[in-house]
C-alpha cells in the first residue's frame, strides 16, 4: 500500500514559490479567456451577428474565469489559512464545492464545442445523425442557457447539502462533547459523488464526437489519396483545426483529473501539502492552455490577436 510521509508545513520559501506560480497562472488564464470574452463581448454590443461557436467560446471563456478565480482562492486557502492537522475549514470545502460543479460546466460546455465541431463539420449519411446535428445547431443557445441554469441548481444544491450536513455534524459533536480535532475529512459526499457521476455523459459525449471526426478525417483522407489532390483543401484545414482543440482538451482535462484525484488522499489521508500545491498548480494550468489552442485555431481570434500585437509595435515605435 502506498504511504507518504505527511508534510503538515511548508517553508516560507516554498508557499512564495507556489504563490508567486498560481499569481502567474491566474494571470496567464484572465489574460487568455478575457480576450476570448471581449473580443465576442464586443460584436455583441455592436449588435453584429454572433455563430454558434463564438457563442459556445464566449460560455467557455466566462466558465474557465470562475475556475482560475476558484483555484487562486484555493491556492491562498492552502498558502494562509488551511493547516493540515487540522479539520478542512469551511471556507476551503465552500471553495471546493464551487470549483466541482463550474468544472462539471466546463465540461458540458467543452462537449457542446466538440459536437458543433461534428455538426458543421461531418457530412453524415445517415438521417438520424444528420436530423440531429441539424438541431443542435440551430439550438445552441438553448442548450447552452440549459447548462446555465443546471450549474446554478447544481450551487445551489450542492451548498444547501454541505451546510446542512455540517449544522447536523457539529450539533451531533456538541452533543458528544466532543473536544478533540476531528480528521480532515469532506462533509461534502454527495456533492462529490454527483459531480463525479454528472461529468461522465458529457464526457462519453465529448469522446464519441470525437471519435466521429477522426473517423471522418479518415475517410477524408482516402477520398484525397485516390483524388490525388494537392491544392489547399478547406475540410482538411477544419477536420485539423477541430482535431487539435478536442485531443488537447482530452490531455489537459485527463491531466488535471488525475491531479484532482491524487489532492483528495494527500489532502485528508497522507495530509502532504506540498503534494496538495502541486496538483492545484497543475489543475489551475489546464484552462488557460487549452485557451490558448482555441486561440490559435480560431480565424477571428487569431486575427484580432494579430491586429492587438500590430497595434502594441506601431506604439513602441512611436515612443522609440
Amino acid at each position: 500500500m502506498l504511504t507518504l510521509s505527511p508534510v503538515i508545513t511548508v517553508s516560507y520559501e516554498v508557499k512564495s514559490v507556489f504563490l508567486l506560480l498560481s499569481v502567474l497562472e491566474l494571470a496567464v488564464g484572465v489574460l487568455v479567456n478575457t480576450f476570448i470574452f471581449l473580443v465576442n463581448f464586443l460584436d455583441l454590443v455592436k449588435k453584429r451577428p454572433l455563430s454558434s461557436c463564438d457563442l459556445i467560446l464566449l460560455s467557455l471563456s466566462v466558465t474557465r474565469l470562475f475556475l482560475h478565480g476558484l483555484l487562486f482562492l484555493d491556492a491562498i486557502q492552502l498558502t494562509h489559512f488551511q493547516q493540515m492537522k487540522e479539520p478542512l475549514s469551511h471556507g476551503f470545502q465552500t471553495i471546493l464545492i464551487l470549483w466541482m460543479v463550474t468544472n462539471l460546466t466546463n465540461i458540458w460546455v467543452t462537449t457542446c464545442l466538440s459536437i458543433f465541431y461534428c455538426s458543421k463539420i461531418i457530412h453524415f449519411s445517415n438521417t438520424t445523425l444528420l436530423r440531429m446535428a441539424r438541431w443542435f445547431s440551430r439550438n445552441v443557445s438553448w442548450m447552452l442557457l440549459g447548462i446555465l441554469l443546471l450549474s446554478c441548481a447544481c450551487t445551489v444544491l450542492c451548498l444547501w447539502d454541505f451546510f446542512g450536513r455540517s449544522h447536523f455534524m457539529f450539533t451531533a459533536s456538541l452533543l458528544r462533547n466532543n473536544t478533540e480535532k476531528g480528521d480532515a475529512k469532506i462533509q461534502f459526499p454527495n456533492s462529490f459523488f454527483f459531480c463525479n457521476i454528472g461529468s461522465i455523459p458529457p464526457f462519453l459525449c465529448f469522446l464519441a464526437s470525437s471519435g466521429l471526426l477522426i473517423i471522418s478525417l479518415e475517410k477524408h483522407m482516402r477520398v484525397m489519396r485516390v483524388n490525388a489532390s494537392g491544392s489547399r483543401d478547406p475540410s482538411l484545414e477544419a477536420h485539423v483545426t477541430a482535431l487539435k482543440s478536442l485531443i488537447s482538451f482530452l490531455c489537459l482535462y485527463v491531466l488535471a483529473f488525475c491531479a484532482a484525484f491524487l489532492s483528495i488522499p494527500l489532502l485528508i489521508r497522507w495530509h502532504n501539502k506540498i503534494g496538495v500545491m502541486v496538483c492545484v498548480a497543475v489543475m489551475a494550468a489546464c484552462p488557460s492552455s487549452h485557451a490558448v489552442v482555441l486561440i490559435s485555431g480560431s480565424n477571428k481570434l487569431r486575427g484580432a490577436m494579430e491586429t492587438i500585437l500590430l497595434w502594441v509595435k506601431s506604439g513602441l515605435k512611436v515612443r522609440a
